[in-house]
């Protein structure tokens, strides 16, 4: 989809907490005119009438900074209110060090940045993929804070008294949390060892609360992941219900992601080409998704260990001469591009 041809209007808008604004821009990226409205709904109901008002009968293209963040709840209420509205990334623009940034340049930007796209970005999609991304996102908060207690937890036992430290710090690391929220203060014990003994206790209880949190949580994205894209665990090598999550979260439905090439430059697997003049180089792609990268790349490491035909082609590539690093980028791009073209085949666009 052309849009310079398409559309005869651009509004580009650039989201904040508070305020949102938008430049209403023709075809040729030149801005016609300008509206800063609250964040509200009430906001987002005047800058619709505005934009129709200025758009007079025309077609009009959004394009939306943070659909997923500060815009998300513009973009829902334009999709509600029948409107074409395209995702813009919210980062850094190289034309920001000539043109300078406001709010209103942003939004511009955002306009001029949509016509020179060759395949518009649309929105992820809501329902089950956004309750699958507040599931992953309550999961790694306990995860994380599960990792802090425990951090603490070892450290506490390093000065406390040498038989509560001797019995607890060779334990492993579930049953040690077990063990601490067991604990019983000493009767007639002193202030300081009553509150070690308490602080123990309430990091036992905390990592044990967060485990089950977590578990919890993990057991809702394997029931969501498994109605999203059934089967599709159970008959990939290597892919579990956390990693399957992690890829379907940025794919979202069939058609955002506009080919294989595009979904495996999206985690930064695909090389990036460095060539000049007589020089032919690419370099590795350290941009993108960091969250899918480190999904594929759990794949990746998993089926080299135990897939007997992930073995055979390590195999054979080590004896053209490729390290394991360089094996493992090229399975990661392999597996981007193959679990795109699965999940087209398996799941529809949304409804």
């Amino acid at each position: 989809m052309n849009l310079a041809g398409d559309a005869d209007l651009i509004i580009g808008v650039d989201t904040h907490l508070d305020t949102h604004t938008a430049a209403l821009c023709d075809a040729r990226g030149r801005a016609l005119s300008r509206l800063q409205v609250p964040a509200t709904a009430a906001g987002y109901a005047q800058l619709l009438a505005w934009a129709r008002s200025a758009a007079a009968g025309s077609r009009a293209v959004w394009a939306v900074e943070g659909t997923r963040h500060y815009g998300l709840g513009l973009a829902r209420h334009l999709v509600s209110q029948g409107e074409q509205v395209s995702e813009i990334d919210a980062s850094h623009h190289a034309g920001k060090r000539r043109a300078g940034k406001s709010d209103a340049i942003d939004a511009v930007r955002a306009a001029r940045e949509l016509l020179a796209r060759p395949h518009p970005a649309q929105m992820r999609a809501d329902g089950d993929r956004e309750a699958l991304r507040l599931l992953m996102t309550g999961r790694d908060n306990a995860i994380q804070s599960c990792k802090t207690a425990r951090t603490a937890l070892a450290a506490i036992l390093v000065t406390a008294p040498a038989p509560l430290r001797e019995r607890l710090r060779q334990l492993p690391r579930e049953r040690r949390a077990r063990e601490c929220a067991a604990l019983t203060c000493p009767e007639a014990a002193d202030r300081q060892t009553r509150i070690l003994h308490q602080t123990l206790i309430r990091l036992g209880q905390r990592i044990a609360a967060l485990a089950e949190t977590a578990a919890d949580l993990e057991a809702q994205i394997t029931e969501i992941v498994e109605e999203m894209a059934p089967g599709l665990v159970a008959a990939e090598a290597g892919l579990g219900a956390l990693s399957a999550a992690q890829i379907l979260l940025p794919w979202s439905h069939a058609g955002r992601i506009h080919s294989e090439a595009a979904f495996a430059m999206l985690p930064g697997t695909a090389p990036v080409p460095v060539s000049s003049g007589r020089t032919g180089r690419h370099r590795l792609n350290r941009l993108g998704d960091r969250q899918l990268n480190r999904a594929l790349h759990i794949i990746a490491v998993t089926r080299m260990r135990c897939h007997p035909q992930t073995l055979a082609y390590v195999q054979r590539r080590r004896a053209e001469g490729k390290t394991d690093q360089e094996i493992r980028r090229c399975l990661k791009r392999y597996l981007a591009r193959h679990h795109y073209r699965t999940l087209n085949s398996q799941i529809s666009r949304p409804a």
